[in-house]
């Protein structure tokens, strides 16, 4: 099936060189013709974040059960919790290509982004022999309509960046771009240039988030998707122009720095923000502002889960065509990510001149650091939470009340043994990419981070991360 080989996907292809160099920032941005300037009052923009994890569950002992998308499990489990809405689930995951088409070929103007992480395309493909991926396909290759369509690049297994091992991060990052070429065409994914990370997490910490912006830059992303919450000003007050573009500036101990754009999801997670269409009716009373001494509309991002939860299932669909029989090219219009800044750029705006802006909380740790000591990000960052009570690393994102390393302990120790045992194996020698042995590993250290594992705590979940991690070794071993 597309995306898949010998039962695994394929997340171990060469990523385009031109991809790996970045150079897919010199590749124009493309949007349908009408979205001028002069002509927008305000803008407004939708992201939904699909995932499904991955499970050993295809059988009754788990140390032999076969890998399943959770999807499938439900499907075939109708009568254990809230299952019953698997069917429903997954017309989630393909709606949108049928709502592009009815609108597109009305002659409207509708956008979508589109967040879908490897683990759901591996699981798509398994399921009703990849229905939803061909409908999918349709709009994401067809030129008539994938202007109206901008997929975001994510982590591959959905992990949290930072409770996922340094050298991993950028596994996860060309998995994903690896397995999206494999099933839409590389074309398809030299379209791509931005991104929306699990949870809408940005590390706190600063060699962490400079190792991850590096590592986005290096896969040819021009821009990130981050909460409002999650980012302050460089003198650590909070932002103040949220509906604008900003400058993340990623800053490492050694003084090295990474920067990247950043777009801004504004207030919280609530899915009846996006499903009843908050996003429009701001944009609609807003005006042009000056920004960096340039005037420019607003651009009102909302992301949420594409598929959970009643107001998603059920009052997204008319809410999202009703709007799209009023936006048009002008006054207020719907644009994706990419548009948006290509309409800034057009406006003679430079990304060297958004505001810049770090992680929250950043201020706390550069308080105490020196730089001209050797070692003492470590002391810095002690000092800083004996400062601020309740000052924390792995928080900065959109459930910021989780702490997404503290209390997971039992699954965290078998990920980080798996993880080091893959790169002292594998980075010791030509990483074999094409190589079943090295795909199946690769494939159990990603799967071995999914949030899932962290998110639910304890119970059969925690099973499952376990039983990952131990075929991961196994497999490691067969490099």
């Amino acid at each position: 099936m597309n995306g898949v080989i010998k039962g695994f996907p394929d997340i171990c292809s060469e990523v385009p060189k031109a991809l790996q160099k970045g150079n897919l920032a010199k590749r124009a941005s493309i949007y349908p013709a009408g979205n001028r300037l002069e002509n927008i009052e305000s803008s407004f923009g939708l992201a939904l974040h699909m995932h499904q994890p991955t499970i050993p569950a295809a059988g009754q002992d788990l140390r032999t059960a076969g890998l399943i998308s959770n999807l499938q499990h439900m499907m075939e489990n109708p009568g254990i919790g809230d299952n019953h809405n698997a069917a429903v689930f997954f017309w989630c995951y393909w709606r949108m290509a049928d709502f592009i088409q009815e609108l597109v070929d009305a002659g409207r103007y509708p956008r979508i982004m589109l967040d879908y992480s490897g683990n759901l395309l591996w699981g798509l493909s398994q399921i009703e022999a990849g229905k939803a991926l061909e409908k999918l396909k349709f709009v994401t290759q067809n030129k008539k309509y994938y202007p109206y369509v901008e997929w975001l690049g994510t982590m591959w297994s959905h992990s949290v960046v930072s409770s996922t091992p340094v050298p991993d991060i950028i596994l996860h990052i060309r998995a994903w771009q690896s397995h999206f070429s494999s099933i839409f065409g590389p074309e398809a994914l030299s379209r791509i240039k931005g991104f929306s990370p699990p949870e809408m997490h940005l590390p706190i910490h600063p060699d962490v988030c400079y190792e991850y912006v590096k590592a986005l830059k290096a896969c040819g992303y021009q821009w990130l998707m981050v909460q409002e919450h999650t980012i302050e000003n460089l003198n650590g007050s909070p932002i103040t122009r949220p509906h604008f573009p900003h400058r993340l500036r990623a800053k490492n101990s050694a003084g090295k720095i990474a920067e990247i754009t950043v777009l801004i999801k504004t207030q919280g997670s609530d899915t009846k923000l996006v499903a009843q269409m908050q996003p429009f009716y701001e944009a609609k009373t807003r005006k042009p502002e000056d920004y960096t001494a340039k005037k420019i509309p607003a651009f009102i991002l909302q992301i949420s889960d594409g598929e959970n939860g009643g107001v998603m299932m059920n009052e997204f669909p008319e809410a999202y065509k009703k709007v799209f029989e009023q936006v048009g090219p002008q006054g207020t219009v719907a644009l994706n990510g990419s548009q948006y800044l290509a309409l800034v750029e057009s406006a003679g705006l430079k990304k060297e001149e958004f505001i810049a802006v770090q992680p929250v909380s950043q201020h706390k740790i550069w308080e105490f650091f020196e730089t001209d000591a050797k070692m003492n990000l470590s002391l810095a960052i002690s000092k800083a939470k004996e400062k601020y009570p309740g000052f924390s690393l792995e928080k900065a994102s959109w459930t910021n009340d989780r702490n997404w390393v503290k209390g997971y302990e039992d699954v965290i120790d078998p990920i980080n043994s798996l993880s080091i045992a893959f790169h002292e194996k594998v980075d010791k020698n030509k990483p074999y990419r094409k190589e079943e042995d090295y795909c199946r590993a690769l494939t159990y250290l990603l799967l071995s981070q999914t949030s899932c594992f962290r998110y639910w705590g304890s119970g059969v979940w925690t099973e499952y991360a376990k039983e990952i991690c131990r075929r991961g070794q196994e497999a490691v071993k067969k490099i």
